[in-house]
């Protein structure tokens, strides 16, 4: 008998750690650690302009990139700093942006300063961390083949990323330059190159999207069958796609603002609804469903922001659309392995009731920052 006991006590103890621990890690990790959602420090935009022998680049770079040519320490580089610095400069960029037009390196490249340009609405409200570059490359023949090796990101920063867009005869491409997509060719881009780019900044958008994946973990917390959650998932999936769509298309527009004020709360009220419900309800995927049109709003921030022209509008979308999709599976079916392996412990409905209280708190830490802070 007392034997038992002390089996049962310590099996319970083992359960209890186990909860706290994975409250504790979500609030440090997800709270503390991390940002509320995905932020643009770490990002760099190129306006790369291609005529004849010339390709002008219009570069804005993260600062801290340039550090020690920042002579004051304001994280902005000044008409006075290049002027100064220009041929170190040069020297830099050489080595971290490499063009070539069929094989040749370009014959001059002069470095300067130029005007600041609009790169993101998050970067607009804090001009003061990046610097604006004019990139001048010059061939001696006509250019009809330019391939281009970027390599200028933060250091460590796996997230950072630089958005180009290419325009040549009438015609623009983008492209995502992250660290481990480095190349890629700027004239006559095979479409794959669009796919793949755009395939990877979705995929980025929701592994960095960390309320998002919260929202998702919390509606599947209540467990059920696989076919169950794929339908919740397939819910919120279409309503989010048709959201995505209308507003990257600018035919619904919501202040950004209010969206993420609306998905802080939705993420709580889910989480809260895990704690008085034992079962999943057959509704929820409605409740999914309705949720998912609001945070179709906040994932087509990341593509709003880089502005696409029309012309290849459709093919960014679908592609960013599909890497979305594709991260979300892949947490769904983590979320799913976890879940059925809790359900060994006897305590699995005690430690998914304090991981929901966990994304409570956070929900409502994301809440405050947003309707009061940010």
């Amino acid at each position: 008998m007392l034997k038992n006991l002390l089996h049962s006590a310590r099996q319970r103890y083992q359960v209890w750690r186990l909860a706290i621990a994975w409250g504790l890690g979500l609030l440090m990790v997800l709270g503390l650690g991390l940002p509320s959602q995905a932020h643009w420090a770490d990002l760099a935009v190129a306006d790369i302009q291609i005529e004849n022998q010339n390709v002008n680049m219009n570069l804005t770079v993260p600062t801290g990139l340039f550090a020690q040519f920042d002579d004051d320490k304001n994280q902005q580089l000044s008409v006075e700093e290049v002027t100064k610095y220009q041929q170190e400069l040069q020297k830099f960029l050489s080595e971290k942006i490499q063009l070539t037009a069929a094989k040749v390196k370009y014959d001059t490249l002069v470095v300067s300063s130029t005007t600041a340009k609009k790169l993101s609405s998050n970067l607009v409200a804090t001009p003061d961390t990046h610097s604006n570059l004019l990139l001048q490359y010059q061939w001696a023949q006509p250019i009809n083949q330019l391939q281009m090796n970027y390599d200028l990101f933060v250091p460590g920063v796996n997230t950072a990323r630089c958005l180009a867009q290419v325009f040549r005869d009438g015609r623009v491409d983008n492209i995502v330059f992250t660290p481990i997509s480095k190349n890629a060719a700027l004239i006559d881009a095979p479409i794959l190159q669009q796919i793949t780019s755009f395939v990877g900044l979705g995929i980025e958008h929701i592994f960095t999207g960390y309320d998002h994946i919260l929202f998702l973990v919390s509606l599947l917390m209540l467990g059920g069958s696989l076919g169950y959650l794929i339908k919740v998932v397939t819910a919120f999936s279409i309503s989010h796609s048709i959201t995505l769509s209308l507003a990257v298309l600018n035919i619904v527009s919501v202040p950004s603002r209010w969206v993420e004020i609306i998905i802080a709360l939705s993420i709580g009220y889910i989480a809260a609804e895990n704690l008085w419900r034992k079962e999943p309800n057959l509704a929820r995927w409605q409740l999914a469903f309705g949720f998912g049109l609001i945070h179709g709003l906040g994932f087509s921030s990341a593509l709003q922001e880089l502005e696409l022209p029309r012309n290849n509008l459709v093919v960014s979308l679908i592609s960013f659309s599909a890497g979305i999709e594709i991260g979300q599976i892949s947490i769904v079916l983590l979320t799913y392995v976890c879940l059925s392996y809790l359900r060994r412990f006897p305590w699995d409905l005690t430690i998914r009731r304090l991981i929901s209280v966990g994304v409570i708190v956070m929900s409502a830490i994301w809440f405050c920052e947003r309707a009061f802070i940010g």
